[in-house]
């Protein structure tokens, strides 16, 4: 079959907000064709001349990037290969050279045999609709031709211009001993990089990119995958730690106590400098958030905004209602304020860092000085994707039939006298999503029996917790 033809995908690799899937599986070398000629395509009908590239440390990912550049090509779009790094080095590339997207090729935390696309239309999240689109434009073969004849491709490498933007919002203060954990994915030789920047002592874990993720998972909501970076604090009197998800746009953060901070409790942190400096500004963060951020971002005088779960989403969130910045519990942290406004996890460690070198109070203090209610971390159980969204449906309308007060920004967060309890299916795996949040253990283990109640009603069995 001639690249050119009409090309199906597999239908589980269109995601909501990325494309993702297992190479030689459900993922291939000409699906990356149809992707990079798919979305040249749009780009070419949105007047559009040229693509930024990038790609991280997977096995696969110089053929998968190699086929985007072809399709691309093949447009009559010109391809900026910007190099190996992490995703939000494809970002910033965009957005330093005006482009008219971008192209990350990232199977961003998966294990080794996945990868996967991150896209941007301009300097604007490319998701939902669009990427369905792409299927549809591969299955017509409605492809752009290049009327003028095929694009070309030159190298931008990119990342010692990323790394010195990085490192140009730091604010010098009392020096700090941190120790950074790249999970040997696509940050690691920026992470290096930035370290060197920085005032301080920094111990370096994992720097190497390595596809295959031999010391541990590249994922740093994973408490087990935390736990060398915590072995390292503890041993070396560190006042904190720092890790990376697979791509670099995820940071996961423990103190110097060893114990972990989730992206909501280091919003705090964050929040407190952007408002300082912007009274009144909004503060977006996602629906698996802890109650107690949304409360101390209005108590120091911003405007807290719940908004749904999604990389994608809360950026476009973000334009929408001029956010400052915005966070994940997954630890995808948006920062509007001086930066680009999305995901970028070097660049929050950068702001983290700034932060704490001003202040007198460690890492540690800030999280013991927070309110502490009881909460699960996040819970997922495997539910098919065929039935993943329907649970959720059955769960809120037999919620809501009940008179129960349920939020459904994204998928149920159910509100009690005990606190709130969340329900949500994944958009990247076959996964519900959970998590519960009370100020007492009886509180807690009445929510969790309502969550665990609900998913059985639906035909799900959910794991101990």
């Amino acid at each position: 079959m001639s690249r050119g033809d009409a090309h199906s995908f597999n239908p589980t690799i269109l995601r909501e907000y990325d494309i993702r899937g297992v190479i030689d599986d459900t993922l291939s070398a000409d699906d990356a064709y149809a992707i990079g000629r798919a979305f040249g395509t749009v780009i070419v009908r949105n007047g559009g001349q040229a693509v930024c590239v990038g790609y991280d440390g997977r096995l696969s990912s110089p053929e998968m990037e190699q086929a985007v550049v072809d399709g691309l090509n093949d447009c009559g779009i010109d391809a900026i290969r910007v190099g190996l790094g992490p995703t939000p080095m494809l970002y910033f590339a965009v957005n330093i050279l005006d482009s008219a997207g971008g192209i990350m090729v990232s199977g961003s935390h998966n294990p080794p045999e996945y990868n996967g696309f991150k896209m941007m239309r301009g300097s604007k999240p490319f998701y939902g609709d669009d990427i369905q689109n792409l299927g549809t434009i591969a299955t017509a073969a409605a492809y752009a031709t290049g009327a003028a004849g095929p694009g070309s491709h030159r190298e931008e490498p990119m990342l010692d211009r990323y790394v010195a933007r990085v490192l140009q919002d730091y604010t010098h203060g009392r020096e700090l001993k941190v120790a950074w954990d790249a999970g040997n994915g696509s940050a690691g030789e920026a992470m290096v990089k930035v370290a060197a920047g920085l005032p301080g002592q920094h111990i370096l874990l994992n720097e190497r990119i390595d596809g295959m993720f031999p010391v541990h998972h590249p994922d740093p909501m994973v408490v087990e995958n935390l736990q060398q970076l915590r072995d390292v604090v503890l041993a070396e009197k560190c006042d904190l730690g720092i890790a990376f998800d697979g791509d670099g746009d995820r940071i996961g953060v423990v103190d110097g106590d060893g114990e972990i901070l989730w992206g909501d409790q280091l919003m705090v942190v964050w929040a407190a400098e952007v408002l300082a400096a912007n009274p009144g500004a909004t503060i977006i963060a996602d629906v698996k958030a802890s109650q107690v951020l949304f409360d101390q971002i209005a108590e120091m005088g911003g405007k807290p905004l719940m908004w749904r779960t999604g990389h994608s989403l809360i950026k476009a969130k973000m334009g929408e209602t001029g956010a400052l910045l915005a966070g994940e519990m997954s630890g995808h942290i948006f920062f509007a304020d001086r930066y680009f406004g999305y995901d970028d996890a070097l660049y929050a460690a950068v702001r983290l860092l700034a932060c704490l070198a001003q202040r007198d109070d460690s890492l540690a203090d800030i999280r013991r000085s927070l309110p502490q209610p009881l909460n699960t971390p996040e819970l997922r159980f495997p539910c098919s994707e065929e039935r993943k969204f329907t649970v959720v449906d059955e769960v809120r309308d037999r919620l809501a039939a009940a008179g129960a007060n349920v939020s459904d920004i994204d998928g149920v967060r159910v509100l009690t006298e005990d606190g709130w309890w969340l329900l949500r299916s994944s958009n990247t795996q076959d996964v519900l999503v959970a998590r519960c949040e009370a100020s007492t253990e009886e509180g807690l283990q009445r929510l969790k029996d309502a969550l665990v109640a609900q998913v059985r009603t639906s035909g799900v069995e959910p794991p101990d917790f």
